[in-house]
């Protein structure tokens, strides 16, 4: 069954939702590959026409005053698909664990392999009290998808970042129009791009594999400034020959110091 963004419930309810454009000119950076960033564009561009196949979409939601929030993510990167390659993004339900809907992504590339895999968990939030409510009312109403995981147990996706210590300053973002969403806070792919920013552009461009992982503490409001902080990240997986970099991200509200949000990424050749 064909899966139209256009007219999302015209098909009827699909338990995965899937669809396949090229790469465009747009996502793509000096390489001629995939950003990171634009990965995350897609992913959400697609569990959001998926939620509206499913009855679950933003305006489904307002009329009980609910609304999903995204509270972390994880993306592991294979191969970065190449300008004009044809791709095919998919996106499904995976149930939920105590207060987190979860959702899982892939990026398929010319050769149906699987280029891309991710993870996110989301909270369901009363939209007038900012308070998470829990999912089951919800969920329970949409398909689990048994046995189909972007992501293995022992992968340790979605899991919470701690805090460190040993962070330094590298910069700081204020938050702009074009960083914001619907929602009236800053968009989760700016918070990539944010990070993307901060970094070595050659090793970005450079980099074959990815892992990313990032934890949304809590939202950024337009004209509000964010120091981001970072430090290099010191284990076993970070040892190997391959690396380019890993690094470990917090960015802090200027004004009150609170944390918006942690990432960690590694960048292998």
């Amino acid at each position: 069954m064909k899966c139209d963004p256009v007219n999302p419930v015209g098909s009827g309810i699909v338990n995965v939702w899937q669809e396949t454009y090229p790469v465009l000119f747009g996502a793509i950076d000096r390489s001629d590959r995939l950003t990171l960033s634009a990965m995350f564009q897609y992913f959400q561009e697609a569990a959001t026409s998926h939620a509206i196949n499913l009855g679950v979409g933003r305006d489904d939601m307002a009329r009980t005053g609910q609304g999903w929030i995204l509270s972390r993510m994880s993306v592991t990167v294979n191969r970065r698909p190449g300008y004009r390659e044809p791709v095919t993004v998919r996106s499904w339900p995976r149930g939920w664990d105590k207060l987190f809907a979860i959702r899982d992504y892939e990026i398929r590339g010319k050769d149906e392999t699987t280029a891309v895999s991710g993870r996110s968990v989301w909270l369901i939030v009363d939209m007038e009290k900012r308070r998470p409510l829990r999912p089951q009312a919800v969920m329970d109403t949409l398909p689990l998808n048994e046995g189909l995981e972007a992501y293995p147990p022992e992968a340790g996706a979605v899991t919470g970042l701690a805090e460190r210590s040993d962070l330094q300053k590298i910069t700081e973002r204020k938050a702009l129009y074009t960083d914001m969403d619907f929602y009236d806070h800053v968009n989760n792919c700016s918070y990539v791009k944010w990070i993307e920013d901060s970094l070595d552009p050659q090793a970005l461009e450079k980099a074959n594999k990815i892992r990313f992982d990032i934890n949304y503490l809590n939202e950024i409001l337009i004209g509000e400034t964010v120091e981001i902080l970072s430090a290099r990240i010191e284990d076993a997986e970070a040892a190997h020959a391959a690396l380019l970099k890993a690094v470990a991200f917090e960015g802090k509200k200027a004004e009150t110091g609170q944390a918006a949000f942690r990432a960690e990424l590694r960048l292998w050749l």
